[in-house]
Formats: C-alpha cells, structure tokens, sequence
C-alpha cells in the first residue's frame, strides 16, 4: 500500500510515498480502506516539526480521514463490513471528560495518520458519519467539526439568541459559523480578505470584519453589540489575538482556545478576565460521543461541511503549501 510520509527529518521536503505492507487487524481493530483526508493546521505544524520537535521518525501524518471498512478482527460487533467510517481524532477518548490516556492517544502524532491507503484502528476509535455527505466532506467532520461543536455545544452550552465571535474562515471557524447559526446564534465573523469575509456572509454571517483595518477590532465588535461584549469567542489566533478576543467578550463569556495561528504564547491582561468574569476554555477537539452528536446535529440540519479545495492523495505537499498561505476557505482535502 502507499502512505504519506515524513521521513528523514522535519519538513514539507521531506513528505513522500512510501511502499508498506498492507496491515491486518488483530482482535478488537478494524481494517480501514481509506477514501478522503483532510487537513488541519496541526497537521502541517507537525510535518514542519514546530508541534512536536520531540515526535519520532517515520510518522505518517494527518488526523481527519475517511473509508470503508474492509475486515473485521476479532470479537468486533458493532461495525459491519462495508460500513463508511471516520476515525476519531483520540482514539481512547470514548465518552466524558478528557484524561491523560485519552489526549495521549492522537492520529497524526504520536500515532500514525491518516494519510495511507489502508489503516488498522480500533473498533471503539470508529463513527459513521452521515449518509447524506460525500467521502470528501465526511474527511472534513473530525477534528474540525468536532473541535466547533465542543466549543460551542459541549463546553460553550449556546443557546438560541447568544452572539458567537468567529476568528477567520479556516475549517474550525466555518463549522463555528455554520453550527451557530443553525442554533439560532448572531454570529460576527472576522477575515483580513475582503472576498473572504463575503462568503462568510452568503454563509449566514451576520457581520463582518476586515481586522486589518481596525488595530483594536475587539473594541469594534463591542460596538457591533451595543457595549455589551459577545457570549463566545472561538478563538483560533491564539498569542496574537487573545487580548483583542478579552475586548470584545461580554461580562460572563466564554472564550474556546483552539488554535496557535497567531502564536504560542501571549502576556494575559488578567484583569480582564477576573474583571469581566470571564471563562477561558482549552478545547483539544473532543470524544468519540461528541462527534456522533455533532453527526446528528448536521443531518438534523441538513448541513455540509465548506471544502475550499481538493488535492489528489499524491499531491499532498502542495495542500499543506496552500495552508502555509493562508490562501483557504473551509476544510483542504485529499481525494485518494
């Protein structure tokens, strides 16, 4: 079989096919045909070895995938095959709160990814994504997806009538967008791109805001809502963004910490958030039970994941190129 591989060092010149021996499930695991990946900035962090600088070599990258499950070990029951599946991005993280084992247990780091022709995973690290959505778009659902739906839905508790503070138009924000809005939120979406932020609105969005042409944009999204401040963030800046995000938070907000676009680390005006009483939630995409209530929630709502462009499998350098730039809308994915 082919897989992607980071070999020889850190590094986009370093991702290349290799030949392996098709794997064979053991008792409890399920042989996986892969069909779609997708890519998170995650992904292209550790293939540039700023993720995890420690992470052995060869690794096969990569975490949201999809396929067809093509045989069964052992003492397996609750998947058939035939039956179209995602891995979940921890794989020991089935149900609850998250614990060390569970965050320890990731695809694409320290576990081999997604990006193969053929993957054996664990029967219990397995969901069926909706019938109604293609393979590309099903390869999009688990960490994106996931990682929105925890924000807003399992921590954040959104309720219809809340605004939501959407940070740029990445695979993250757009389901933030699109999973707000199907709740009954407001949402405020910000781009630097002024074609970007008006498919944000023909997306459902609100308002916009161009952040390049308002320094202090927390300010102006205080105004968007009269002083009041918004009820979530979703922020995927990280260092660059977070005190702008406190700006523009509503006394009593939530702010979801996902993404380090912006940088790692940040000097935290700590005022704010004692002041403003303020929650800040780490969110390291969610448990297997999150993404089958996030697959519920889509197909209830008839909702389809944003694909911003697709790259043959063997093309993957230059999808993580495009990411590199900055120069996607929604989810890029690969077509095997």
């Amino acid at each position: 079989m082919k897989a992607m591989v980071i070999e020889g060092g850190f590094g986009l010149k370093n991702l290349k096919i290799e030949e392996r021996p098709r794997p064979e499930p053991g008792p409890g695991q399920v042989l996986v045909q892969m069909r779609a990946a997708s890519l998170n900035y995650r992904d292209l962090m550790t293939v540039q070895g700023s993720y995890n600088p420690k992470q052995p070599l060869p690794l096969v990258p990569c975490s949201d995938g999809v396929g067809h499950v093509a045989a069964l070990g052992a003492g397996v029951t609750r998947l058939s095959v035939g039956d179209r599946v995602c891995p979940i991005f921890c794989q020991n993280w089935i149900d609850g709160p998250p614990t060390r084992d569970g965050l320890r247990s990731t695809l694409g780091g320290p576990l081999d990814g997604t990006l193969a022709e053929w993957m054996v995973v664990n029967a219990e690290g397995l969901v069926v994504p909706p019938a109604s959505l293609s393979d590309l778009e099903c390869a999009a659902l688990p960490c994106a997806g996931v990682t929105a739906w925890t924000a807003l839905f399992t921590e954040g508790e959104l309720r219809p009538g809340q605004t939501v503070l959407v940070l740029g138009t990445g695979g993250v924000s757009l389901f933030a967008l699109q999973l707000a809005k199907a709740r009954g939120a407001r949402v405020i979406l910000t781009s630097s791109s002024e074609e970007k932020l008006e498919r944000a609105k023909a997306l459902g969005a609100d308002e916009v805001l161009n952040y390049l042409e308002h320094e202090r944009w927390g300010r102006v999204v205080r105004e968007m809502t009269s002083g009041r401040g918004v009820d979530h963030v979703v922020e995927v800046g990280g260092a660059g963004t977070l005190e702008e995000s406190l700006q523009a938070t509503a006394i009593g907000g939530r702010i979801a910490v996902i993404g380090v676009l912006s940088g790692l680390k940040a000097q935290v005006p700590v005022t704010s958030i004692l002041m403003g009483y303020i929650r800040l939630q780490g969110v390291l995409v969610g448990p297997r039970a999150s993404f089958e209530a996030l697959c519920a929630f889509m197909s209830e709502h008839s909702l389809k994941p944003v694909l911003g462009a697709v790259f043959p499998f063997a093309e993957a350098r230059a999808g993580f190129e495009l990411m590199s730039r900055g120069g996607h809308f929604g989810k890029i994915a690969l077509k095997f």
